[in-house]
Parts: structure tokens; C-alpha cells; sequence
């Protein structure tokens, strides 16, 4: 492109018109200039009133499903556009099923790129279709805009930093699916709901019998009294559970940003696929994740709920996954089981178990708590923990999705 150099390109034809004394020459030098002075002009406001907008036909989606792209110029002026270069960043993860891309230097990005030609009060839309092959949140775009003149003489680049996010969804799988017996795989709830008591709702008082934990003591009566008292509880009326996802991957002790993909995707699958065989079959469910919400230091977790919207929650929860633990889950499980309710079941899914890990949930169920452990991986080491619930989900659940699908090659 000639860019600034035309008024020097323009005036060396003059003088050599002039010096060789050719009117030929000289008309040349004037068409040249004009027609360079009309191509900057023309650059210089082929961005005005020049419109992008990007849209996709779907905000959340599962795992597999296949949304469309939307891409949106409108040039609202005159002036046409006889090419515009539109460059859109786009996650590496998904597969673009039209259009061609090319490599990003962000890493895990890629750049959806082409060449359109806009007249004068001009609208078009193009539309790529595109598979969702990665559990995850993603966001499309910024992008990149470069047009010029009709000579190409002159260009220019303008930035837009809109992005449009999309949340893929794990899918929903039944418990056959992931080798966990579906008939009560946690204790049977209509049997629980009679047998648990509530440390919330008191109802009496009693004299205290040899074996009452020394936590049902009631002080003060005692004190009252001269006698050792007891506390009395109502029976609960709903059952609870808790599913503490860990999201570490590896053994060894530097666990940090090493990740195995099967292993967490096929946790993130038992997870959603416990939250919703549990809340269709009348359990409150919450999840605790050892991780942040995308963007912000708040722990991933939902508290125990069978609100129509728990799911939802759920499973934007789950979206939002990396693989990034910023604790232990020994610690989250100590820091969080002391204040979910006392009839709470709680469930670990972990394709790690730690010694520490193990210690305390040995100590919840010494305590009274209802405890299970969901190994994820065939070569997942299980310690010795008597009275435990364990079942164990292989990762080939995770690869079985992946074929159902073809994505194999987005790996």
C-alpha cells in the first residue's frame, strides 16, 4: 500500500514531467494525485457509520449440541466498501464446521477471518455453525476490522471488544450409565427421613441415659436441676446431600495447573449426574467445589436445595470447571460440613485420595455423619475406610461421550 507516500510519488512524476517536458506524464501525475487524494478521503470515513454486531444462537447449551455463529455488518452511509477484512477471536475449543481459522497468539484462541464487500446502505449477515466439543465457559470475540479505499492505497484497523459468552453444559448422565446402582445408591431416603433428627428444632428435655453424646447435654438444666439432662430432637423432614467435587487431577505433591482432562471431566459428569438423579428423587442437593466462579474469588458452591432452579444452578456451576483447585479438599470438607445440617449424607468425588483426605472423612464418620466416596479413575488408589459407602467411575465414561459424538480430534 502506498499509504503516505503518494504526495512524494505524486510530485516526483511532476518534475519528471516537467524536466522531460511530457504532457502525458503530467496528466499521470495529476490523475495520480486526485485519485490518491480521493482514496485517502474514502479511507478516512469508511468507518463511519460502519456497524458489527456478533450473536449466537444460544447462550448455554450441553455438551455435543451444535449452535449457530451470527456475524452482522451493516455500512449505513453511501460510501460503499468494496472489501473489509473482519478478523474474530474464537475459542480453540469448539469446532467451527464452516470457515476457515487460523492460529491465535493467545493461547487457546483462534482467529475466525474474512473478506466481505459492503455497497452503500448495506446489511449482511453470515452465519457459522458450530460444535460445542468442550464442557466449559467460552467467549467469542473481541475482533478486528481493517478496510480501506478501492485502490487499497490506504487502511485503516478499528477494534471492537465485544464478546459473547457461552456456557457448555456437561451432559446429564443416568447412574447405569456412570456404574453407580440407581436403586438408593445413598441410603434409602423414605427410611432416613424417620431416622435422622433435626440439631436445629428441639422438642424437650430428658434425664440423661448412659451412652447420650456429650453434645446432647443440656447444660443449663443440668445446672438447674442438679441432674444430667439431654436434649431431645424433632425428626427431620427432608434429606440432604452434599457432593464435594475435587478437582485436582495428579498425586504428586506440585499439583498446580497439571491437569488430567479425562479424570475431571468424567468427576464433572458423576457429579451432575448424582445432583440430578438425587434431586428427582426428593433429596435437598448442594455442591461444594474447591475452585472459584469464573473471574471472581468466590468459591464455587450451592447450598443444599430442591428449588426448580437448583439444577440450573448446578450445572452453571459445573460449566465453569478448570481444574484449577485454590484448596485442598480435606480443608473445603472440614471448613463446609460444620455447617450443613447434621442429617446431610456427604458424597467426595476424587480421582485423588489423599491421607488427609481420608482422615477426615473417617472423622465425620466417626462423628455420626453419613459419609460416601466416589473414586474416579481405574487406577485410583482407595484407602482402607470401614463403614464407607465407595463406588468407583471409570474414565472411559468420559471417552464414550466423546465417540457418541465424534470429537475425538478436538482433543
Amino acid at each position: 500500500m502506498l499509504g503516505k507516500a503518494w504526495i512524494l510519488i505524486s510530485f516526483f512524476l511532476f518534475i519528471m514531467a516537467v524536466a522531460l517536458k511530457q504532457p502525458a506524464l503530467l496528466v499521470v501525475a495529476l490523475l495520480f494525485f486526485l485519485a490518491s487524494g480521493l482514496a485517502r478521503l474514502w479511507s478516512a470515513n469508511a468507518y463511519k457509520r460502519l456497524e458489527y454486531h456478533l450473536e449466537t444462537s444460544e447462550r448455554r447449551v450441553f455438551f455435543g449440541e451444535q449452535i449457530k455463529l451470527e456475524v452482522s455488518l451493516s455500512n449505513g452511509k453511501s460510501l460503499p466498501l468494496p472489501w473489509v477484512h473482519l478478523e474474530i477471536e474464537i475459542p480453540a475449543e469448539v469446532n467451527l464446521l464452516k470457515g476457515q481459522t487460523q492460529k491465535c497468539i493467545k493461547p487457546g484462541r483462534e482467529t475466525l477471518s474474512g473478506f466481505f464487500s459492503l455497497g452503500w446502505y448495506h446489511r449482511m449477515k453470515r452465519y457459522y455453525p458450530v460444535r460445542c466439543g468442550r464442557r466449559g465457559l467460552y467467549f467469542f470475540g473481541p475482533a478486528r476490522i481493517n478496510t480501506g479505499d478501492p485502490f487499497g492505497f490506504f487502511s485503516n484497523s478499528a477494534e471492537y471488544k465485544e464478546e459473547v459468552p457461552l456456557l457448555v453444559f456437561p451432559r446429564i448422565l443416568s447412574l447405569q450409565e456412570l456404574g453407580i446402582p440407581s436403586r438408593q445408591p445413598f441410603g434409602d431416603i423414605r427410611i432416613r427421613r424417620h431416622l435422622f433428627e433435626d440439631p436445629i428444632q428441639m422438642m424437650t428435655i430428658r434425664a440423661y441415659v448412659p451412652g447420650d453424646p456429650m453434645k446432647r447435654i443440656h447444660w443449663k438444666a443440668t445446672a438447674r436441676l442438679q441432674k444430667l439432662q439431654s436434649r431431645v430432637f424433632d425428626h427431620t423432614t427432608s434429606m440432604d446431600m452434599a457432593l464435594f467435587l475435587d478437582s485436582r487431577t495428579v498425586s504428586y505433591q506440585y499439583y498446580w495447573f497439571t491437569l488430567v482432562s479425562d479424570l475431571l471431566e468424567t468427576a464433572v459428569l458423576t457429579a451432575t449426574g448424582i445432583a440430578d438423579h438425587s434431586l428427582r428423587n426428593g433429596y435437598r442437593v448442594g455442591v461444594y467445589v474447591n475452585e472459584y466462579y469464573w473471574n471472581t474469588n468466590r468459591l464455587l458452591k450451592l447450598p443444599p436445595s430442591d428449588h426448580q432452579d437448583q439444577m440450573k444452578g448446578i450445572l452453571e456451576a459445573m460449566a465453569q470447571i478448570r481444574g484449577l483447585p485454590v484448596m485442598t479438599i480435606d480443608r473445603l470438607i472440614s471448613q463446609e460440613a460444620r455447617q450443613i445440617s447434621w442429617e446431610t449424607t456427604l458424597v467426595l468425588i476424587t480421582a485423588v485420595l489423599t491421607d488427609e483426605t481420608a482422615a477426615v472423612l473417617e472423622h465425620f464418620r466417626k462423628a455420626g455423619r453419613r459419609v460416601a466416596l466416589v473414586l474416579i479413575g481405574e487406577e485410583s488408589a482407595a484407602a482402607h475406610l470401614e463403614g464407607l459407602t465407595i463406588y468407583r467411575v471409570s474414565e472411559e465414561v468420559y471417552k464414550k461421550q466423546e465417540a457418541e459424538f465424534g470429537l475425538e480430534q478436538i482433543r
